[in-house]
């Protein structure tokens, strides 16, 4: 019999590449992985990791056994879903969201989950959401809020369900007293976005090359608050989505953008976890809530 525990090691692997970021990712050292990973070897009678360098790899039978770790991991997910609905048990929820997200949504949310679900507790990290969605694979947490932009659909991954929670538009932020009346007004203005190498980023320095320019940007951050507190401050402008604004945006003035885009708000879950009563009411709260969002 395998030990699922070890098959989970395995499938961490498959996903992480190297035993050291799965000793990291689940707290283990890096000499107790191999360890479990020789006695899973026993365990299945056949080698699964051969050397590469300095690393080690999957053999063929080591891949064909982490396909199989993974379905068993589905499975026990399932299972334990299952009998907690029975048991009407304390459900820990995982969770894993953008920045505004955090802000404008989550609360909502988790005062409706406490009047509705009191035995549901929600942990919530506030992190990317390209890692947040590694994470969601590699089982570390349960369910993930995050977006996508207009031409941009994020990676698809085996395993992975999506449900679109609702719509975000964005919209052009600039100084109150900026003349400017659309985006090719804005040629010459310094902007602020998030950081090189963000899908948002590339689709913001799209959006200008369509108007016919090449925007400056002065200012980098991800934090999105930031960006609003510096177009305040009239030192920017910025595209930003409408959840940024969880109080008073009479500090911006707000522009169209052509087309009017929006960014599709998501929460990725496990295929496994798709019958899974207690998520069902997170995702529940979390459209509601977003739904509910009205930046004043």
């Amino acid at each position: 019999m395998f030990e699922l525990r070890r098959l989970r090691l395995l499938h961490e692997l498959a996903l992480r590449g190297t035993i050291a970021e799965v000793a990291a990712a689940l707290a283990y050292s890096p000499s107790t992985v191999s360890q479990q990973l020789s006695l899973l070897e026993r365990e299945a009678g056949a080698s699964l990791l051969e050397p590469d360098g300095r690393r080690v790899r999957l053999t063929a039978q080591g891949r064909l056994l982490a396909e199989h770790a993974a379905r068993a991991l589905e499975l026990d997910e399932a299972v334990r879903a299952e009998l907690s609905t029975a048991q009407h048990a304390a459900e820990v929820v995982r969770i894993a969201v953008m920045p505004t997200v955090a802000e404008a949504v989550v609360p909502r949310a988790l005062t409706a989950l406490g009047a509705q679900h009191p035995n549901i507790r929600v942990h919530m990290v506030e992190i990317p959401p390209e890692k947040a969605l590694f994470e969601l694979q590699a089982r570390t947490f349960d369910l993930v809020v995050a977006e996508q932009y207009p031409g941009h659909t994020r990676e698809l991954r085996d395993g992975i369900e999506r449900t679109l929670l609702g719509s975000d538009p964005v919209r052009i932020a600039v100084p109150p007293h900026s003349p400017a009346r659309e985006l090719a007004d804005l040629r010459d203005h310094p902007w602020a976005m998030e950081p090189q190498g963000a899908t948002v980023r590339r689709w913001a320095v799209q959006q200008c090359r369509a108007a016919g320019f090449e925007p400056e940007v002065r200012f980098e951050a991800t934090d999105l608050i930031a960006h609003a507190r510096l177009v305040a401050a009239g030192h920017a402008a910025a595209m930003l989505p409408d959840l940024v604004w969880t109080g008073d945006r009479g500090s911006v003035r707000l522009l169209e953008l052509p087309d009017s885009p929006v960014r599709e708000i998501f929460a990725a879950t496990r295929t496994s976890s798709r019958d899974d009563e207690t998520l069902a009411a997170v995702l529940t709260a979390l459209i509601d809530a977003l739904a509910a969002h009205e930046p004043r």
